[in-house]
């Protein structure tokens, strides 16, 4: 016991201070992109667009758009578009709508997270969320970064965060994966177990239109064919820090986070 105690105080507090300071993030981090489609000539956007592996990039020049809920972030867009597309340091990239994954040049340079104003998720989940969270044909990446917030270094359920056991017990599905036939029925079933009101969260660009499966007749091209989310949260996979951020503005604790 006193080998337990000795260990515990010369550890010291592990935990990140995260959302009350800013997010120690990588060096090779990719946040949110910003988009200047002036620099992006016809000829570029049109490579843009072809060499996009998850088809997230569309339009030209000031019309340019990039689709937060398809891009993978692998960053080769950055690469060849002579600045037009440049991934920040921005890491509250996740939405409460599907519109408000799509970036362009009006948009992703004053940016600002959208605030949760549903007073039926502030009132159930303000203090608690308890998460039943569904692999749905995932190669384990979002689930590995999803599972992370539980470690002592993040330590969820300090914000009253919980993944639950049974769907029973649950406020939310937090699906990942482009949402294979063979895992369709689970999923519903699964999301038919939350008691009312349900809610979902789509996490990861495979959840959110299938990433670079949304053609595969095998899969369903993500959780939007069968529900409307609740959240949206980009990536492959999402930085734990993406999660995090945007669990906690679901319940509406946006007010938590100083931004970077």
């Amino acid at each position: 016991m006193f080998n337990i105690l000795k260990a515990r105080l010369v550890q010291g507090y592990r935990t990140g201070k995260f959302p009350h300071q800013p997010p120690v993030l990588p060096e090779r981090f990719l946040g949110r992109p910003v988009i200047d489609g002036s620099k992006c000539s016809a000829e570029i956007s049109s490579q843009l667009s072809e060499m996009c592996p998850a088809d997230a990039i569309s339009g030209c020049g000031n019309d340019l758009q990039l689709d937060l809920g398809k891009c993978i972030f692998c960053g080769k867009c950055q690469e060849i578009s002579c600045g037009g597309i440049t991934f920040s340091k921005e890491h509250a990239v996740a939405a409460l709508t599907r519109e408000n994954l799509i970036c362009n040049t009006a948009n992703s340079r004053n940016y600002t997270p959208e605030e949760q104003v549903r007073c039926a998720i502030t009132r159930l989940c303000g203090k608690s969320l308890k998460i039943r969270e569904v692999s749905a044909g995932g190669c384990a990446a979002c689930e590995l970064d999803f599972n992370v917030l539980n470690t002592l270094a993040w330590d969820m359920g300090r914000f009253g965060i919980q993944v639950v056991a049974s769907p029973r017990h649950a406020d939310c599905i937090l699906v990942t994966g482009p949402v294979s036939e063979n895992m369709a029925l689970a999923l519903q079933k699964s999301f038919d177990a939350v008691p009312d009101p349900a809610f979902v969260i789509a996490c990861g660009a495979c959840a959110i239109s299938g990433g670079i499966y949304a053609e595969s007749p095998e899969t369903r091209g993500g959780v939007c064919g069968m529900f409307t989310p609740d959240l949206y949260i980009p990536g492959c996979p999402p930085h734990p820090t993406m999660i995090l951020e945007g669990l906690l503005r679901l319940m509406g604790k946006r007010f938590l986070q100083k931004k970077a």
